[in-house]
């Protein structure tokens, strides 16, 4: 079992009298750290995959919900976003049952469908969870298995299952992809066409590390640009990808609406094209390097509260920085490269503007990168 950064944060959480709830895609762990977290406590247990207690939460009043908690003092309500306005029954519980410690998983197909932020404006403490981090993988393994797998882990990623079962890694990522996350895609968002999503998914994951233009992606999969948006904010918002928009501030010629898009997970990128050969027969090892950095970074970013700001950097010249990042009122700038050569020197125009300090990060020095 790895041991998950936010756990701690978690367990300080609990007896303040908010709900604490975890979010994020299936299968990256969510209910394993919180039965960890609850080990050897008494709690009951409800899991909203099963459709009879699906029907008990729904629409229930403080009287219904009193005799469902009975006795129980901690509730635990998995996979909640399958039950229809679980928001409002959050709130009476959270509300009417002041000794009541709620913890609650789910996709954030909540903001979906089930309006979930609302009701529970104040009165919860809301992590995000993602697939196992280079720190947890590295704390677990030691660093000399987690250096022999830095192979691996760029084309089969970091899922619990993936890594758990060595051997097996294709076939869970098929399973992952087809069962779990196009699963909760299709039916938890206005997506009726898979047809279309499984060529946007192919898309994005072809043009992992280039910049994407919605009008150029409408046109080849023949649908409209305002099609391609929903369609992005929905895997977004499902933890399948995510944005970077273009960094701008003082120069007329930067590029500045433009955006890339990145997957959460290596593995589920590879498994989307169809390619998992060894990096040695691989054309696209920038894009995989690239990609793997910036999700480990992001992880690294949200469990630690950084409130960075994650950007890349392009002018009309083709001035290019990989990944710009602010912080603290500070700008730096990171330039990714598998086998850096020597001597690689960022764009002063960059530099300069604004005071930025610059980094090449390889195969080498990646580490701390990773783990702030």
């Amino acid at each position: 079992m790895y041991q998950r950064i936010i756990e701690n944060s978690i367990k300080d959480k609990i007896g303040k009298g908010k709900a604490i709830i975890i979010v994020g895609a299936r299968q990256v762990g969510k209910t394993t750290l919180i039965n960890k977290i609850l080990n050897e406590q008494d709690y009951l247990f409800l899991d909203a995959d099963d459709p009879s207690i699906r029907q008990l939460l729904l629409n229930s009043n403080t009287e219904q919900i009193r005799t469902i908690l009975g006795e129980n003092r901690i509730v635990f309500i998995d996979e909640a976003q399958r039950i229809n306005d679980i928001g409002l029954t959050l709130k009476i519980i959270t509300d009417q049952f002041k000794e009541v410690q709620l913890f609650v998983s789910g996709s954030s197909s909540f903001d979906l469908g089930n309006k979930l932020n609302e009701p529970l404006t104040g009165r919860k403490w809301e992590y995000e969870l993602f697939p196992i981090s280079w720190e947890e993988f590295e704390k677990k393994e030691g660093f000399v298995k987690s250096e022999q797998q830095l192979e691996n882990r760029l084309l089969f990623g970091f899922y619990p299952d993936v890594l758990n079962n060595k051997g097996k890694e294709k076939t869970i990522l098929k399973n992952l992809v087809s069962s779990y996350l196009y699963r909760d895609v299709l039916a938890f968002s206005e997506i009726r066409k898979p047809k279309i999503l499984d060529d946007l998914l192919l898309a994005l994951a072809l043009q992992v590390g280039s910049e994407v233009n919605y009008n150029e992606l409408a046109r080849t999969i023949g649908v409209n640009k305002i099609t391609i948006q929903k369609y992005i904010d929905v895997l977004e918002k499902m933890y399948i990808v995510f944005r970077l928009n273009s960094f701008s501030r003082n120069l007329r010629n930067e590029i500045k609406r433009n955006r890339k898009v990145y997957f959460f997970d290596n593995g589920i990128r590879n498994m989307i094209i169809g390619n998992f050969n060894t990096l040695k027969l691989r054309t696209d090892i920038g894009p995989l390097w690239e990609n793997f950095l910036i999700s480990e970074r992001k992880k690294q970013n949200i469990y630690k509260d950084t409130f960075a700001k994650m950007y890349f950097w392009r002018t009309k010249q083709q001035q290019e920085i990989d990944f710009v990042e602010e912080k603290d009122g500070k700008i730096y700038g990171f330039e990714f490269k598998w086998k850096a050569k020597s001597k690689i020197r960022l764009p002063q125009t960059f530099v300069k503007t604004y005071n930025a300090e610059t980094k090449v990060i390889d195969r080498n020095n990646f580490r701390k990168f990773v783990t702030i």
